[in-house]
């Protein structure tokens, strides 16, 4: 196991220019302006931007989760300053976690998740793949920041807040499904947990902020995207109880078997939050007054979640994990929410078609990499980068299976830091589909080395 790399110019500036930022801003900074990063303005949230409809991608959903936890953070300090200093919270690296949390995120979203996952694991890569572990293996190891240094040189709290899920994947159960890093990130992974040795598989006070950002930015969001795409019907809701039984009906089975509490509950939450929030017209259209009363919808319950969250006083109840104080009827809601975009829109048989495609594109990539890749004259590795052709030369120093997991994670990498349409054109060109221009820039691999 190799040390991490030492940092390089943490508290210094570089090249003998004095920096003001503190570490923590830089942290957020370098992030920011990494192509990882942009890269997230052409993948998915849902949906697909190209479909008309101006809807979330990963950037902008990126930007406001690390609004939201900023100021999430910044209301925690001023309402609870004796619990929050007790804690070391710190805006700045929950903001960067934000910003940070889905890095890692493939083209077309979770069915690209689960596909990579199970190609991988098919070539003997058993920690396969999945977005979190490699939001956390782009800031370590595959953005650069100097010639010197792997990643991006992040604090220990930043890496450390990035770590929805702190611990390595499991043989079976939620820490099969869901993990926050690789074993081939293990030295980071143990350098960002030297913070939070005392919580065990908890996650960080910054890192349970992140969370919380993202599951209402998400379920807020995504519904006011859908309902003005008159996908979401929520003045049918309102006023049909078969229509909101039928929502019920969907939502109970796909969260069978997850931990979660009586579905009673969650109905219960989801019915009076109805009463008190949603819209009852049969329409969109698009009015002033619609649009702005949607504006206070999304609004009002945002206000509704935050300040529905609190900094516990005290860590010693060891029944009740993590520092946050969340009303129990708020996470209902939340929770309730996400499922009106699994019911409505994700498994909906016009997606359902699209994803059908999209994995057949990706099996396609990975098939035609994988090949190119073994392939030992090497003449077909140029339509590879010169930094993917310069990685598969050092492989040559190994052999057999070892060889062969590097390859795979190398083509892993490669198909999941893609933008959708680079992901397409690639896949048209190496099919013969659509040849393209001989003058079209090629040369550099989305995600960054």
């Amino acid at each position: 196991m190799s040390a991490r790399p030492k940092r390089s110019d943490r508290f210094s500036g570089r090249n003998g220019i004095e920096d003001n930022r503190t570490p923590f801003q830089r942290d957020r900074d370098r992030i920011l302006f990494t192509s990882a990063f942009r890269r997230l303005a052409g993948v998915t949230q849902v949906v697909s931007s190209d479909e008309g409809q101006i809807f979330h991608n990963r950037l902008t959903h990126s930007l406001e989760v690390a609004q939201l936890g900023r100021r999430l953070c910044e209301k925690l300090m001023k309402d609870q300053p004796e619990v929050a200093l007790r804690l070391a919270i710190n805006p700045d690296v929950v903001e960067a976690a934000c910003m940070a949390h889905d890095l890692g995120h493939p083209p077309f979203g979770h069915v690209a998740e689960v596909l990579l996952d199970e190609l991988a694991v098919k070539e003997g890569l058993t920690d396969g793949f999945e977005g979190n572990p490699q939001s956390f293996r782009i800031v370590t190891q595959l953005a650069f920041h100097t010639p010197d240094v792997k990643g991006l040189d992040l604090t220990r709290a930043t890496l450390n807040a990035i770590l929805k899920y702190p611990w390595f994947r499991a043989a079976e159960g939620r820490e099969n499904r869901k993990w926050g890093a690789y074993h081939a990130e293990e030295p980071e992974f143990l350098f960002a947990r030297e913070l939070s040795q005392e919580l065990g598989g908890q996650q960080s006070a910054e890192a349970e902020i992140m969370d919380w950002a993202d599951d209402i930015t998400y379920s807020v969001h995504d519904l006011e995207d859908f309902y003005q795409a008159r996908l979401i019907p929520l003045h049918l809701l309102m006023i049909d109880k078969s229509e909101r039984q039928r929502f019920f009906d969907g939502a109970e089975k796909r969260l069978t078997g997850r931990d979660i509490p009586a579905f009673d509950v969650l109905t219960k939450a989801f019915e009076e939050l109805l009463v008190e929030s949603f819209p009852t017209s049969p329409e969109y259209p698009l009015t002033q007054e619609q649009t702005s009363d949607l504006r206070n919808l999304t609004s009002g319950l945002i206000t509704r979640y935050l300040k529905g969250t609190e900094l516990r006083e005290s860590s010693d109840d060891s029944e009740i994990p993590g520092v946050l104080a969340i009303r129990e009827e708020f996470k209902h809601e939340v929770r309730m929410l996400k499922e009106l975009t699994w019911h409505y829109v994700i498994n909906n048989p016009a997606l359902a078609t699209q994803q059908y495609g999209q994995r057949k594109l990706i099996k396609d990539l990975f098939a035609i990499y994988s090949e190119i890749a073994y392939d030992s004259d090497k003449r077909d590795w140029y339509v590879f980068s010169a930094s993917t052709r310069e990685q598969l030369d050092g492989l040559e120093q190994h052999s057999g299976k070892e060889r062969k997991r590097r390859i795979t994670r190398l083509i892993v990498d490669l198909i999941a830091g893609m933008t959708e349409k680079h992901l397409v054109d690639m896949h048209r060109r190496l099919t013969g589909m659509s040849f393209g221009s001989a003058m079209d820039y090629l040369e550099r691999d989305y995600v960054e080395r």
